[in-house]
């Protein structure tokens, strides 16, 4: 056994060293590495960080060092996207992905949430269970100290709106960390890893189930830099319910009924829109064949019981976490802020016009209504996805649902989008849509870069302008010195075999490693 481990050990060994020698995994190495060094500035640490003291006593809290930072997380995103770009025609051929990851990854593992300041909230969350106080019924606010001082101002008052298996993780990480409240923070990485690796390990293989490209599914989607950044350096819990939404894919396309039943409801019960996953779990493989009124009646027991036990599932950890069903009064926590959702944008701007107006009761009356209004177009999207894609092409299905509640619900963050971009590769997507998503990922990740910056003065982010335009400059001339094959280096989809996307096509020739590859 032992000799089996260590040849295993030396295969990813070989597997790292190979992905190392590769200037561009270098290159985006180096930008997680300015990541981790930028994310030391006012505009990405909480108040209460543990490092404020460590900044001023070395003269780090000036605006001179703030723009430094801000340039740096500015150069470092630039960075990631050329490197992305620059390993499309090599990855899972030439070098392993999860290898990619893994390297860019590694500077992040010990650096603060960078880009969001959610995984402190986790961690007053946990803070709160250990307590014991509910975080559905109390918010972080409730025990002052360093624990809610950490979290954002707004949170910081707030119920919890996540499932209770989240919760519950957040409060096992609080004590794994000795009650310290930054490394309680940092320790919310763990499960993101998980679901991270879930991601990295199962898409390709659900691609080659499918008879798609495998290197397709990988480029896009396991080392996105949105991936990189928003789910291991932001160590959003998003991450842990993705990686068990595609094992539930996974399992539901190896004929694993019951298994796939259980991961969607514990991926729900760590963040709720895992609920959509119940539709392809119920669909595949069921020989649903048409519309007609008796194709549906012998597929709704199926969905039913699909359904009653993701929801028994979710109901059971509920109950054994003792934490109840709360978060349904927290539903509109996330709509409290102005986010990228157009709806979101709308609201705010009909808001300021009525309050320059003096109609300050109308314009109270505005947030209310636009949550209302997103839940209902985002359904009405979902509903209607559903009757044109569900029964033929529930991954397509899958990705589009949580795009459309991601863009039209009530809030939108970067790290949202990655719910239905990881299926993207998967819904029969034309090269030229997913070259489309590829800018939109470039657009949300430096929207990112910016979004916490205005903490860093305007000084500061005048400079990191300047510093982002050079850095853009040089590797703009670069990419024009090396033209790359893009077109014909990832191949377009393998046609669907039947009416039916759930019956697992032949494996595409020629498409990535050979299935006895053991990273594959």
């Amino acid at each position: 056994m032992f000799r089996a481990v260590g040849a295993r050990l030396a295969v990813l060994g070989a597997d790292m060293g190979a992905a190392f020698r590769l200037r561009p995994v270098r290159i985006g190495l180096l930008g997680t590495i300015l990541l981790a060094l930028g994310s030391l500035s006012p505009a990405y640490l909480p108040q209460a960080s543990p490092y404020w003291p460590t900044m001023r006593a070395l003269g780090l809290d000036t605006w001179l060092a703030r723009a430094l930072a801000t340039g740096m997380v500015i150069g470092a995103v630039g960075l990631l996207i050329f490197a992305w770009y620059r390993l499309r025609p090599a990855v899972y051929r030439d070098v392993k992905h999860w290898a990619v990851l893994a390297w860019w990854s590694l500077p992040l593992l010990f650096a603060p949430p960078i880009f969001s300041h959610d995984a402190y909230s986790y961690a007053a969350q946990g803070w709160l269970i250990h307590n014991g106080l509910n975080p559905y019924e109390v918010s972080p606010s409730v025990l002052p100290g360093p624990f809610a001082d950490q979290v954002a101002w707004l949170w910081r008052y707030t119920p919890a709106p996540y499932g209770p298996l989240g919760l519950q993780i957040s409060h096992w990480l609080v004590d794994l960390a000795g009650l310290n409240p930054y490394y309680s923070a940092v320790l919310q990485r763990l499960p993101a890893l998980v679901g991270v690796g879930l991601i990295v390990h199962l898409l390709p293989r659900i691609a080659r189930q499918m008879g798609l490209d495998p290197r397709r599914t990988a480029w896009f989607a396991t080392i996105n830099p949105l991936m990189v950044i928003d789910l291991v350096g932001g160590a959003h819990n998003d991450a842990l319910m993705l990686g068990l939404v595609v094992l539930a894919i996974w399992c539901a396309y190896r004929g694993w009924f019951w298994v796939a039943i259980l991961a969607v409801g514990v991926a729900m019960a760590v963040k709720q829109p895992a609920l959509l996953a119940a539709v392809p779990v119920a669909v595949i493989g069921s020989g649903w064949a048409s519309w007609r009124l008796r194709d549906v009646l012998r597929f709704l027991p199926r969905a039913l019981l699909v359904l009653a036990g993701v929801v028994g599932v979710f109901a059971g950890i509920s109950a054994l976490t003792g934490l109840g069903f709360g978060w349904l009064n927290a539903m509109g926590v996330p709509s409290m802020i102005v986010t990228l959702a157009p709806l979101s944008l709308l609201g705010w701007a009909l808001q300021q016009g009525l309050v320059a107006l003096g109609m300050t009761g109308a314009a109270a009356a505005i947030p209310p209504f636009v949550q209302t209004l997103s839940y209902v177009i985002a359904f009405g999207l979902i509903a209607w996805l559903g009757v044109r894609f569900a029964r033929t092409r529930p991954i397509t299905f899958l990705a589009s649902a949580y795009l459309a509640f991601a863009v039209f619900g009530p809030a939108l963050h970067t790290w949202y989008l990655l719910w239905g971009a990881v299926f993207l590769p998967l819904a029969h997507t034309s090269s030229r849509t997913l070259r489309r998503a590829a800018a939109v990922t470039s657009v949300m990740l430096v929207y990112g870069a910016g979004n916490l910056a205005w903490r860093n003065d305007a000084v500061a982010l005048v400079l990191a302008a300047v510093a982002a335009a050079l850095v853009w400059l040089v590797l703009r001339a670069r990419a024009r010195r090396t033209v790359l094959p893009v077109e014909p280096s990832i191949p377009s989809e393998v046609p669907v075999g039947s009416a039916h996307e759930a019956q697992i096509a032949p494996r595409h020739r020629g498409a990535g490693p050979a299935a006895s590859d053991p990273v594959a």
